[in-house]
């Protein structure tokens, strides 16, 4: 072992052979890693891709021609017709009203249940009573019950308070569906917090309310922000409930898009679709592309305590 160190150390040559070696088996290695990533992402990325192109291409052309292709001329004229003029059952007023629905929907329904489950996970972790481990697996279950198990209850609900088939019955139902998971959020990353923060400020005659508001929700930011990520992303990508709770010019925009797409009077406009498509998809693109780092810091930044 001394007689190879010696000889690596008189034969320079040797040495930049072997370092040499190192670099190419190195730059290999890499060349791999990023080849897979790249072909993955290309892979993932790739009805992205057809949904884009074929919204920017003239219909003849698609009928012509490849739907990955780039196209031969760009055109808006899909997206104009999708947004304002696509027919919706016997309505041919595009997805701008429905888009409009699925903006008043999703804003309060992520705000009250974010709001719930913030001060939910606040009282199990930091006001504990006699049973709140029993609640909080009551709620916990809420969230593996699948949609199809509370429509039927959900509908008599709404009919009983007089909502069904309304806007705000929506925001309800999706309110209700949604503060199991928000609660799971707030609990998990609440249990990081001291509780001697609380006592300190229960001792100096801070209250429910002024320990919430000026202790927790402030530590609370990035969690916040994972409960509006997600809840905004499951109320605007919903169809069941949509479809399940609301009809004509109440229902959201996934309802429309469907019916937009399986409505077709003459050539099928492949084009108008994938542009409504993008229209419906692009606020939910738009959140993970601002947003989605924090999404990830959130998860994590609850996840060990101490």
């Amino acid at each position: 072992m001394a007689t190879n160190t010696a000889s690596l150390a008189t034969n320079p040559a040797l040495l930049a052979t072997k370092a040499a070696s190192s670099r190419r088996q190195h730059r290999i290695g890499r060349a791999v890693i990023y080849g897979s990533l790249f072909f993955m992402a290309a892979f993932y990325l790739m009805p992205l891709w057809v949904m884009i192109t074929t919204s920017v291409k003239h219909l003849d052309e698609i009928y012509a021609g490849s739907f990955i292709g780039l196209p031969q001329q760009i055109t808006f004229d899909a997206w104009r017709t999708a947004w304002s003029e696509a027919c919706n059952g016997t309505a041919c007023k595009g997805l701008k009203p429905y888009f409009i629905n699925s903006l008043l929907l999703t804003i309060p329904a992520v705000i009250m249940s974010t709001g719930i489950g913030a001060i939910n996970g606040y009282v199990i972790t930091k006001w504990r009573f006699p049973g709140s481990n029993v609640i909080f697996g009551l709620l916990l279950f809420g969230c593996f019950l699948p949609f199809q198990a509370v429509i039927l209850p959900m509908a008599q609900t709404l009919g009983i308070l007089g909502l069904a088939g309304s806007l705000p019955g929506l925001v309800l139902v999706h309110t209700v569906y949604g503060i199991a998971f928000t609660t799971l959020f707030f609990r998990n990353y609440f249990v990081s917090i001291p509780d001697e923060l609380v006592r300190a400020a229960k001792i100096d005659g801070a209250g429910f309310i002024r320990i919430f508001v000026s202790i927790m929700l402030p530590a609370a930011l990035p969690i916040i922000v994972v409960s509006c990520i997600w809840q905004f992303t499951q109320i605007w990508n919903d169809y069941l409930f949509g479809a399940s709770f609301t009809a004509g010019e109440n229902a959201p925009i996934t309802v429309a898009l469907n019916n937009i797409v399986n409505v077709s009077m003459g050539r099928k406009e492949y084009n108008v679709d994938m542009a409504a498509a993008m229209i419906a998809a692009l606020p939910t693109l738009f959140v993970y592309v601002v947003a989605g780092r924090y999404f990830v810091r959130g998860l994590t930044a609850g996840a060990v305590k101490g």
